[in-house]
């Protein structure tokens, strides 16, 4: 019996590693004969650099770069292999902006840019990248410039990376972009189908979320609107409406602007662990995450690993913190749905005991599995 374990992060209380350690624990009591093959797994946003480090046996390579704030900070990014991993949310994520500091007008995304060269000076020309999480909304303004590229004003004043700087663009210089960042690849994990700009653009949907007031999400959405238009006048880059270019405060369209592809973060991560190939033999696949409900029929990693295993016909089981509102049409991906709560419980009940419960709900699975092979 060939099982393969591919879940994603229990967000809070178990990373994508833990929750393939229990489930492999829990197998190895109940079934030791089963073949076991753990794949922890995420989608672009937070936990992704530590799922692929993990699953591909990389290594994480600190550095220092600039936080949200400008701020001096230690960062990471993943190695594996020829690839450099960096998950934008442990560089510029909203957990590190304090709550009462929390203003897209304030933040970069600099230190995006210092991580990206740090991996090109360490000879790295494969990136994976998770975008999932930022605090910002400068359209990936900060790391152009980190990289290299050229805003001054009207006075031929270089601009500084912030987001105020915006407005104040008069030229434009892709040609001093760093040259290694045009012999590398690219590959971006994103889940959004969202422009730079406009009412569906980065500012209106996500600006909120990162302390952005009804004010702000205008003067954001205006800014972003002069920057794309000064960029497309002087490059000939027409990405501002592109699928995906307002993900991550428009990081996406600064990566569309470098050649980067974007791709749904599961499936990137996915190819990226090599979860096909593993799949391929499997008897079985487990897959989990925090809640499922309807909306993990919308790009998450469950529905990801589930589509492939049907793919391969091998039968997928799903052990999630909780279930939620619509989750019966999962079953038509899945053998069984299963929350691992054991008996009425809070939320806070349910994560402070999310090993223990995960592990008793695991152990039932494989019986069962091993009683019918």
């Amino acid at each position: 019996m060939k099982v393969v374990i591919a879940p994603d992060s229990f967000k809070g209380s178990l990373s994508a590693h833990d929750v393939c350690t229990v489930i492999k624990k829990a197998f190895s009591d109940e079934y030791p004969e089963a073949a076991v093959t753990t794949v922890p797994m995420a989608d672009g946003g937070e936990g992704t650099m530590e799922a692929i480090v993990s699953a591909m046996n990389g290594f994480v390579q600190p550095v220092t770069a600039r936080g949200p704030l400008f701020n001096t900070q230690q960062a990471a990014y993943g190695v594996v292999g020829d690839t450099a991993v960096i998950e934008v949310a442990q560089v510029i994520g909203l957990p590190l902006v304090p709550n009462e500091k929390r203003n897209p007008l304030h933040t970069t995304t600099y230190g995006v840019g210092e991580v990206i060269i740090a991996a090109l000076e360490a000879g790295y020309r494969r990136f994976v990248i998770g975008l999932g999480g930022s605090s910002t909304n400068d359209g990936g303004f900060g790391m152009l410039c980190a990289l290299g590229a050229t805003f001054t004003n009207a006075y031929g004043e270089r601009l500084p990376p912030m987001p105020s700087s915006l407005p104040h663009i008069a030229h434009v210089d892709m040609t001093s972009v760093d040259r290694r960042v045009y012999e590398s690849e690219f590959l971006v994990a994103c889940d959004v189908d969202n422009p730079l700009y406009g009412e569906r653009g980065a500012s209106h949907v996500f600006g909120p979320q990162k302390g952005a007031d009804r004010e702000t999400v205008r003067i954001l959405d205006q800014w972003l609107h002069t920057y794309a238009q000064k960029i497309e006048q002087q490059t000939n880059l027409f990405y501002a409406q592109e699928h995906g270019a307002g993900a991550a405060g428009g990081l996406g369209f600064a990566f569309l602007l470098l050649g980067g592809k974007l791709i749904r973060g599961a499936q990137l991560v996915g190819e990226t662990v090599q979860l096909p190939q593993k799949m391929k033999h499997a008897h079985i696949v487990i897959t989990g995450e925090g809640q499922s409900d309807e909306q993990t029929l919308y790009g998450k990693v469950p529905f990801y690993v589930a589509q492939l295993a049907n793919e391969y016909h091998v039968p997928a089981f799903l052990l999630s913190g909780s279930l939620g509102d619509g989750f019966d049409k999962l079953y038509a991906y899945f053998v069984s749905c299963d929350a691992i709560a054991t008996k009425p419980m809070t939320l806070e009940q349910c994560m402070r005991s999310a090993t223990t419960l995960l592990y008793t709900k695991a152990r039932n699975i494989a019986r069962i599995i091993k009683r019918f092979s």
